[in-house]
């Protein structure tokens, strides 16, 4: 059986037990011993991390020590999945360009606050098993305006329009969805999410389980 990690904390604001509690039943219906852990010291634990196929991410904000950082970025170069959504993973530990590095973009900012958007499936990517059959999801939710680095494999974008006020002068267009490969590892990101209804929106939760299945350590 394989074995999925579900580390969870950091701000509550954005209920990170109640927005993983949401995919811990589809976890288990699909095979996985789940794990669930609310302290940061299980990635410094060599012999769980070696036994973990997918990690499940959601800790917004707050400090990582370096053993932990070094166990998370260790298991997913030898092939440990890891995924997340919103703030609990692009906006996990700020001062760490290392963790910003393995994760693939970090959080910029939410002109607006909560707004309706849509979340659009890149032209040329609907074929990919995460996005597959969807196109433009709208939301009323925070937009997140993320860096991302170039070796990130976008499948879907959102697009901020600059309101009254606002410092930039053209629509920016920032990945939404996207996934990476880390050494042996695969890593899955949604910056939807904000809000527990978030990822009960069917096309949402539809891209996170899937997401989470295609970052997961393939079956022997």
């Amino acid at each position: 059986m394989r074995q999925a990690l579900v580390v969870r904390g950091g701000w509550e604001g954005h209920a990170p037990v109640e927005t993983t509690d949401l995919f811990l039943p589809f976890l288990r219906d699909q095979g996985f011993d789940v794990l669930v852990e609310d302290t940061l010291e299980v990635y410094a634990d060599a012999d769980t991390m070696d036994r973990t196929d997918l990690v499940l991410h959601s800790w917004t904000l707050g400090e990582i020590l370096l053993d932990e950082l070094r166990g998370l970025r260790d298991a997913v170069a030898a092939g440990t999945g890891l995924g997340g959504w919103h703030g609990g993973i692009v906006d996990a530990f700020r001062q760490s360009p290392e963790y910003a590095q393995l994760v693939g973009g970090t959080f910029v900012a939410h002109p607006g606050g909560v707004v309706p958007h849509t979340v659009d499936v890149v032209p040329g990517r609907a074929d990919h098993p995460v996005v597959a059959g969807l196109a433009s999801i709208p939301l009323r939710s925070e937009q997140y305006w993320v860096a991302t680095d170039p070796l990130v494999d976008v499948l879907a974008t959102t697009t901020l329009h600059p309101g009254a006020g606002d410092p930039w002068h053209e629509p920016v267009v920032c990945p939404a969805v996207w996934t990476r490969r880390w050494g042996a590892g695969r890593v899955f990101v949604s910056t939807p999410g904000h809000h527990t209804a978030d990822l009960e929106v069917p096309a949402i939760r539809t891209i996170v389980e899937r997401g989470l299945l295609w970052a997961a350590r393939p079956r022997p």
